[in-house]
């Protein structure tokens, strides 16, 4: 859908210069989201290249609150398309006050790295996986656990 945002090499607080703003309207769980774009029209946006835990899953209610404390509804937020998945939804990074809130979910330990569509972020790749190893080592929420089951195998296994 857009090009590569511009590389950052260590933190989440530069957005692309090539994104479109959204009003949230409301979040569901911890990666997913209803926002209204300029012209009033709402859609359904899943936050890319992380994976949160399923509602229903270990963390996941913590996963679904901590996104919306992050993104409260009526704030404007700055999305960077990367594609349309297979629910129709918009996959995009989402950029709040120029933080990348993907990025901060998984240095929280609130979502893993998705690695199966993490090329969608290429410019970020690294980012994402220095913070889900940091947040691991120090066994931040989802990364407490003794043995996490990842979020694509939970859904896979119900």
């Amino acid at each position: 859908m857009g090009c590569d945002p511009p590389s950052s090499t260590i933190t989440n607080d530069v957005a692309p210069a090539n994104t479109t703003p959204a009003e949230v309207l409301s979040t569901g769980d911890g990666d997913t989201l209803k926002v209204r774009s300029k012209d009033g029209t709402s859609s359904k946006i899943r936050i890319g290249c992380i994976d949160a835990p399923e509602s229903s899953q270990e963390y996941g209610p913590e996963a679904g609150q901590r996104l919306k404390a992050l993104l409260p509804s009526g704030i404007t937020i700055e999305l960077w398309e990367i594609t349309t998945d297979q629910y129709g939804r918009t996959v995009a990074e989402i950029y709040s006050e120029g933080k990348s809130v993907g990025l901060q979910l998984v240095q929280e330990g609130y979502a893993v790295v998705y690695h199966r569509y993490l090329e969608g972020c290429s410019a970020t790749a690294d980012q994402y996986i220095a913070a889900e190893e940091e947040a691991r080592s120090q066994k931040l929420n989802f990364w407490s656990q003794s043995n996490p089951e990842m979020p694509w195998d939970f859904r896979r296994s119900r």
